[in-house]
């Protein structure tokens, strides 16, 4: 079918790029990390919570004592790494956390393109994902979440490979991979675990009635290799801890200490300026001010906030994708409309006493997803105008660039300016 001219992505570019998907994946990749590298010394002081994450990398780094015990070791460690090679300074806080992002944005281009075996799709999600802002401010600061996702979206990758392997052998490797990459996400934040049974539950139901799947891996054998490979992998990330000068970790201390960390993460905490309930997220009532204050001679504010058009836009493709799913019975559409509502409703229901507009994260990437898969289900009835979307997606991107990326603002209240709701002060 011949393509109309496009506004935003020229047709003629697009064949071309549709017969090589690996080099797409390598121009979308160096794209994504020039984009989330470029002025990444700014804010030049610690943001929000690189005060915890970034304190506990050095105290990592110095193998003292234990710090911000409530989170499992490894998403510091990359932090720690991150300083071991480039210092201890803006870079080497926020140098692995671009990487991270960067793997999240090809990663969503592969998982995409696995599931619609469309590279117009696949181009449109990883563009989502880059323009979305939420991995934008997540790939520049020395926190735990952008790590946590990349593994997330990596895992799902290799969990559609391996339930499309025809040859057990190739099968079971992607699930392999597959465990590994969930066990390192939730050696990377607790907030994982309930994608590990979600994993187990859609391996379970997509070999009902087609034992051909996952290379015809009976069912125990791939649980066995799920919980086999994540559970020893998670608690191998502790290995530092048992060489800490102070009060080391020991075999006897690991499983008490999983404890500790729970009561940790379940404690009550104080309110806080920023606490926003998990069915606000979608609607981006309360976004957040990671940062805002004088620095490098000018005032200067990060703001993490959703790109309107794809977080509020995004809402009615998990409609679309559901109606889809249930009145038409597309198996696309409903698997990625599925995974949206699992991913904001755990928040219902996973004991935290707090909540802040960060632990949309992994949803608003799920919804870039959404939001593609959509436009492609409908392509008929839309006739590429998710080219004028998207052109709107980078209009809007623009218009928050400064406040995304920490560039000088006009005055103290220069912030005013993209406050559109009494809400996003």
């Amino acid at each position: 079918m011949t393509r109309p001219p496009s506004c935003a992505i020229p047709a003629a570019m697009l064949d071309r790029l549709e017969e090589r998907p690996i080099l797409l994946a390598i121009l979308i990749g160096i794209a994504a990390q020039l984009l989330f590298t470029i002025g990444l010394n700014r804010p030049s002081i610690l943001n929000f919570d690189e005060v915890h994450y970034v304190t506990a990398a050095r105290v990592l780094i110095a193998l003292s004592h234990a710090a911000n015990p409530e989170h499992p070791l490894l998403g510091k460690s990359l932090i720690a790494l991150g300083m071991l090679i480039f210092g201890d300074n803006p870079i080497g806080w926020r140098a692995l956390s671009t990487l991270a992002g960067t793997a999240t944005v090809v990663g969503v281009y592969v998982l995409t393109l696995a599931l619609t075996r469309a590279t117009r799709p696949a181009l449109f999600a990883a563009l989502f994902t880059m323009l979305g802002q939420m991995v934008f401010v997540q790939a520049r600061i020395g926190m735990l979440d952008v790590f946590m996702g990349a593994f997330l979206v990596c895992a799902a990758v290799a969990f559609v490979n391996a339930m499309h392997g025809t040859r057990r052998g190739a099968a079971m490797t992607s699930w392999t991979v597959t465990a590994a990459l969930l066990g390192a996400s939730v050696a990377v934040k607790w907030a994982a675990v309930p994608y590990v049974a979600f994993a187990a539950i859609a391996f379970l139901w997509l070999r009902r009635g087609h034992p051909d799947r996952f290379g015809g891996m009976p069912w125990l054998t791939g649980l066995a290799i799920l919980g086999g490979i994540s559970i020893p992998l998670y608690f191998l990330t502790f290995a530092p801890a048992f060489f800490y000068a102070q009060n080391p970790l020991t075999l006897a201390k690991l499983i008490p200490f999983q404890l500790e960390m729970w009561e940790l993460q379940t404690q009550v905490l104080a309110p806080h300026n920023y606490q926003s309930s998990w069915w606000s997220w979608p609607l981006m009532l309360r976004p957040m001010w990671y940062f805002y204050e004088p620095d490098q001679g000018a005032v200067r504010g990060v703001l993490l906030i959703g790109n309107p058009a794809i977080l509020w836009g995004g809402l009615v493709a998990v409609l679309a994708c559901w109606w889809a799913g249930i009145r038409q019975k597309a198996g696309v559409p409903l698997a990625v409309a599925i995974l949206w509502t699992f991913s904001l409703g755990i928040w219902a229901i996973i004991p935290k006493s707090l909540g802040f507009f960060y632990y949309y994260y992994l949803s608003s990437i799920i919804l870039c997803i959404v939001l593609a898969v959509a436009f492609h289900h409908w392509r008929d009835s839309v006739k590429q105008r998710d080219d004028w979307f998207l052109v709107l997606c980078v209009a809007l991107f623009a218009y928050f660039y400064p406040t995304l990326a920490a560039l000088p603002l006009a005055s103290d209240r220069g912030f005013e300016r993209w406050i559109w709701i009494p809400s996003w002060a």
